[in-house]
């Protein structure tokens, strides 16, 4: 079969590897249909995210059920099905509690308790590295499901698979970051960075009863899209001084809620990139630190962009001092998934425009090429693997 395939980084191909087999009684084989490109994914490939070795990537993808393994007895071949990225066994301690992107047990050779840099990493994500699993991704024509009975769900035949398709990870990811803030309604939700994940952050801030929702970009076509699919006010920081806008605009307090949706891969000036390397950290903190200026005293930060390392002078004074609460982490899809999918059932959430470019597989180097370079207003690029 044909596939997006890490090499090194800086180096993906649209390569022929070996199709994917059952392996184990609870596989799924998928054809798959749909399949985008995350922001997470650039993590590989700049090599902020350590992979040794070829892979399939993507983490994001739907299909149809091609084959199924003896032991599968909530699918069949022909259902058609979103697949979480998080890769859940349904049954340890932390998928029963509601914590599945912790599972016990799909991720063999590096799971662990401690969280460290290079070890000791949380349950499986899809082709996202060998610390996480070393899974398969689904960037590629079929790919096989593990857990087949836990995570995917069928598809409404009425639905198109744009319209669902981002339930695999930034609509949940996004939702999560809102969840975790416990919104009560009319709160001031200052949401950093409007890339697919901060998109859906804003989708999310209005769906749970945010009074003003404000997004924060250094990318102009960005916030225009903002302001077209989600209504909301807009910040540029090469623009404004971010921080004290946000003051201005809510009574010299700041915001009730800020949301951390860029990661360590943010904007960098030559001495962050100093300052990271003699202390042995990727990338930067500077979002998180931002977010923990503008928000309130006694107000929450929640964080979606992805960390892999510590972090030199993080500001526990600050935090102390401000009192803020902290949520973060890998999206528990699997407590969300099946009222998002109802929330886009019954029309009161659109997912579909965010997607700016729709190209076949067989031009995957190109898209990530726009995506991680942010040319021709690349906002988000779905793939078809069949094109």
């Amino acid at each position: 079969m044909k596939a997006a395939v890490f090499h090194k980084p800086g180096d993906i191909r649209y390569d022929t590897v070996e199709d994917p087999r059952i392996e184990d009684a609870g596989d799924v084989i998928l054809k798959v249909t749909a399949t985008a490109i995350c922001g997470s994914d650039l993590h590989i490939l700049d090599g902020g995210i350590p992979q040794a070795k070829p892979m399939v990537m993507g983490h994001e993808f739907m299909g149809i059920v091609e084959e199924v393994g003896s032991q599968v007895t909530k699918l069949k071949r022909g259902d058609r099905v979103v697949v979480p990225f998080p890769i859940s066994c349904g049954h340890c301690f932390f998928c029963t509690h509601g914590a599945s992107p912790h599972c016990e047990n799909s991720n063999h050779e590096h799971y662990g308790p401690n969280g460290d840099i290079l070890d000791q990493k949380g349950g499986a994500l899809y082709g996202y590295t060998d610390l996480y699993g070393g899974y398969n991704g689904g960037q590629a024509e079929y790919v096989r499901v593990p857990y087949a009975d836990i995570s995917p769900r069928i598809v409404p035949d009425n639905m198109t698979d744009e319209q669902v398709l981002f339930l695999t990870d930034i609509f949940p990811t996004g939702y999560s970051a809102i969840d975790w803030a416990q919104l009560k309604g009319g709160e001031t939700v200052a949401i950093f960075g409007s890339g697919p994940v901060g998109l859906m952050a804003q989708k999310s801030a209005w769906l749970n009863g945010a009074g003003r929702v404000i997004a924060i970009d250094p990318l102009n076509y960005r916030l225009q899209r903002a302001k077209e699919v989600n209504k909301v006010e807009t910040l540029n920081p090469h623009e404004v001084d971010v921080v004290e806008a946000i003051r201005q605009m809510t009574g010299g307090r700041g915001a009730d809620v800020c949301v951390d949706a860029v990661g360590f891969e943010a904007e960098r000036s030559f001495f962050d990139k100093v300052k990271a390397t003699l202390n042995f950290e990727k990338g930067s903190m500077k979002v998180l630190e931002t977010c923990f200026q503008a928000v309130r005293r006694s107000g929450t930060v929640t964080i979606v962009g992805v960390y892999g390392t510590p972090f030199d002078n993080f500001p526990l004074g600050r935090i102390f001092d401000k009192g803020i609460t902290i949520r973060q982490g890998q999206a528990p899809v699997l407590n969300h998934i099946d009222k998002l999918l109802d929330l886009i059932r019954a029309e009161k959430v659109v997912l579909d425009d965010i997607i700016s470019h729709r190209l076949p597989l067989s031009q995957v180097s190109h898209a990530y090429d726009i995506f991680k370079n942010k040319e021709d207003d690349c906002v988000k690029v779905v793939l078809n693997p069949f094109a």
